[in-house]
């Protein structure tokens, strides 16, 4: 089988596609290529099976050379970031909302229609919100990136309804912890919080203490596309959006879990609030029922202490 995997240069996209690779199949077949479609790459495992387009999603034509006729399955993972998609209306209307098109137009031209996979967020909802979301809650996002995301959910549903591909979207809390440097995403706190003080560096925090987030590791990310795609269409139905599983850390929650592994870490945290960045966070909902999610069998994360835990595991990260 074929299976492309746009922004699959990026962190998650490229975490997917090594475990898809280390696994050799999905959803119960063969994976036979694996086409990786973004702007750039990091330094991937040498693989017969693994061929890398660059360019941009948002290009028909570009998006028409990632996926052609003999396309399987697809991940649609290449968006912009929430801030930068606030920060810049039309960028962001253009390759997250262009993108989906563009991607959705070419898989209906698939020889099968294609079982696609989309990455969505919570950043779907927003508004005067119940203190716990659950999977009866209307979506009423406050953002440029909410709305862009919540628009594409209704076209997978709508290109699944018509038959032309078979859709899925996940609402992905926020992601913890990602390596590297920090990017123009809102929620790029919650993993610096953590990564530069165990990397010996100091961090000014955007974010009071007190903020909380919804959250999900990088490891569960991966296992929850992967589940997502393998279950079969029945377990869907007419709804075809779901609100992953999460856990809910504070950013002091998240420093007292750091104290744990590396006492010394906690004093290279300092806090100077951002408004612009609390504007856009603040709206964002901490605490979610899931009950859909899990009796669908997709699981959240033991705590934030295992999820610090496993990404110290996973990058090789010397703690200091």
């Amino acid at each position: 089988m074929k299976v492309v995997i746009t922004g699959g240069g990026g962190f998650i996209g490229s975490k997917l596609a090594r475990a898809l690779l280390a696994s050799g199949t999905l959803g119960g077949r063969r994976i036979d290529r694996l086409v990786l479609a973004d702007q750039a790459f990091p330094a991937l495992p040498r693989d017969a099976r693994l061929e890398t387009l660059a360019g941009d999603i948002a290009d028909p034509s570009f998006a028409a050379s990632a996926i052609a006729p003999d396309t399987d399955s697809i991940f649609h993972l290449a968006a912009v970031v929430s801030g930068a998609a606030e920060a810049d209306f039309d960028l962001g209307m253009r390759v997250n909302l262009g993108g989906v098109r563009a991607v959705l137009e070419e898989a209906r031209k698939c020889a099968r229609a294609p079982r696609l996979i989309f990455a969505s967020s919570v950043a779907a909802f927003g508004g005067d919100l119940p203190h716990i979301l659950d999977d009866s809650t209307t979506p009423v996002p406050q953002t440029s990136y909410g709305s862009q995301k919540v628009v594409s959910e209704y076209l997978v549903s709508d290109f699944s309804r018509k038959g032309y591909i078979d859709g899925r979207s996940l609402r992905l809390p926020t992601i913890v912890v990602r390596p590297g440097k920090a990017n123009a995403a809102a929620s790029s706190f919650a993993s610096a919080v953590v990564r530069e003080p165990l990397n010996g560096l100091a961090y000014e925090c955007p974010l009071p203490p007190g903020t909380a987030v919804w959250l999900l590791s990088p490891r569960r990310v991966v296992d929850a596309f992967i589940h997502a795609h393998d279950l079969p269409p029945s377990a869907w139905g007419m709804n075809r959006a779901l609100n992953l599983p999460g856990i809910t850390v504070s950013v002091a929650e998240m420093i007292e879990a750091m104290r744990k592994i590396a006492p010394r870490a906690p004093g290279r945290v300092s806090f100077k609030v951002d408004p612009r960045i609390e504007k856009i966070v603040m709206g964002w909902p901490v605490r979610f029922a899931t009950p859909r999610a899990l009796s669908m069998g997709f699981k959240a994360d033991p705590g934030i202490e295992a999820v610090i835990r496993d990404y110290i595991a996973d990058e090789n990260v010397e703690v200091s």
